[in-house]
Order: structure tokens, then sequence, then C-alpha cells
């Protein structure tokens, strides 16, 4: 495996991205993981690997670029990555800070100049690519699958948050727009994606005509996917990658 750090130009400066890819046999479509709310750190990369490990190009874009370095890293006695709702208050507003300073605009933005990044780069395979997000990039990654519908093809959505807003760059109201496939992930304990929310995207989709799967994991909380936190449920991740990566097989297939 191949990695480095990136420094992508965007209309804002510099964002900083991880990039990974296998040493052999590409070029490989291009994937994208969209950060949560903690910002930049070793687990994201540790995810970016484990999916350019079977053929893909994988970048996790530094999105509060505009904001510096920004990453939260809150440990409980045991080592692990401490959820939202396990911090103190003031610890929570710390961390929702930089998030109250993104927008959706901005990350399909910054999404355009990793597609433009991606045109010059000999390694990535021109065509159709997929995307991962988390909490907050759960919903860019929709974003994205609408406003660049012909570069987005696979789509993933894990414990997304907003999904469904009266924002008018709301993701949802883009739907019409996809021309891949969706998946969602979701938990089953989640107030940023109540059961409500999910039945009305999964409504929409259908109404569209967009292939899409949902799963909601039973016993399982906001944050769920994340293999270094403390809620972290490996049989809901693993399934959800289960069914990333078949749809990737059909929307993105590696080593075509």
């Amino acid at each position: 495996m191949l990695e480095s750090f990136k420094d992508i130009p965007t209309p804002d400066g510099r964002m900083n991205t991880f990039i990974t890819h296998p040493e052999q046999g590409g070029p490989f479509p291009a994937v994208v993981i969209y950060m949560d709310i903690w910002g930049m750190r070793e687990e994201l990369y540790d995810i970016a690997r484990r999916v350019a490990s079977v053929g893909y190009y994988c970048m996790v874009p530094n999105l509060y670029h505009r904001q510096g370095d920004i990453s939260f890293n809150y440990r409980d006695t045991q080592g692990r990555a401490m959820s939202l709702r396990r911090l103190a208050e003031a610890e929570q507003k710390k961390v929702l800070a930089p998030l109250e300073k993104l927008t959706n605009s901005m990350a399909i933005e910054d999404t355009g100049a990793m597609l433009k990044f991606l045109r010059d780069q000999p390694a990535a395979k021109p065509g159709p690519k997929g995307c991962v997000g988390y909490c907050m990039g759960g919903r860019f990654v929709l974003c994205a699958a609408g406003v660049y519908p012909d570069d987005f093809r696979a789509a993933a959505s894990l414990h997304g948050t907003a999904l469904i807003s009266k924002m008018p760059d709301s993701p949802h109201e883009m739907v019409h727009k996809f021309k891949g496939e969706v998946y969602g992930g979701f938990a089953e304990r989640d107030p940023y994606a109540p059961p409500e929310m999910i039945a009305e995207l999964d409504a929409l989709l259908a109404k569209h005509k967009v292939p899409h799967h949902f799963e909601i994991h039973r016993d399982t909380d906001h944050g769920y996917a994340l293999p270094h936190r403390d809620i972290y449920a490996r049989a809901a991740a693993e399934r959800d990658w289960e069914l990333i990566f078949a749809m990737f097989r059909r929307q993105i297939p590696a080593y075509a």
C-alpha cells in the first residue's frame, strides 16, 4: 500500500488530504471518506486503508481546513474514544463548534476541488466514484451524489445526520438527481436520525427509483460504525461493510 498527505487547492485555501491506494494493479476507482465531527485522525485513515486494500484510490479530506487543524481525542479509562453524549456539556460545545461553521455548500465546494485534483492523478481511474461518510459526513455523501451525480455512483451514509432538513441545500432535495446507488446504515437509537426521517428518505428514494438499501441495526447508538469509539458495534459495522463492498462491486468494481 502507498499513502501520503496532499494539500489540495480549494477556493478557500489548501485542504490537507490523506490518500492511500495499492502499489500495483492500478489505476483504481476513487473513493472519498467524509469525516465526522471529530476531525482528521488515525481512525479515519485506517478506514481508508481498509477500502484501499481491496483496490481503490481512497481519500480523507480535512473538511475543517478553513478553521485550521482541528481534531478531538477524548479517551475513557479503557483507551476508547468517547462518544459525544459521554462528555461534559462544556466539552460537547467545543466539539460541536467547528461543525456549526461547516455548511453543506462548503463540503460540496471541497468535493469539486477533489474531483479536479483527481483528474491529474495517474493512480486514480477516471469514471464513476464512491463515497463513504460518517455522522455529518453521511450527509455530505448524499450532497455529493446530488451535485455530482455523474461522478458519485456509490454513496454510503453511516449514522448520517440532518439528511432531511429545512435548509435549501438539504440532501433530500437532491434525490431526484441521483444516478447511482445509495446505502444507509442507521442506529436503532439515534436522535439525529429518527425512524420517521429514515422512512421519509426511504420513500423519497423509492419515488425517484434510486437503487438503495437501508439497515437499521438493533441495539446500537449513533456512532456505532467507528471502530475506535466506546459505542462501536462490530457486528453492525461489519454488516455495513458487507453491503458497501457489494455496492462497490456493482457500481465501481475494482481491478475491472
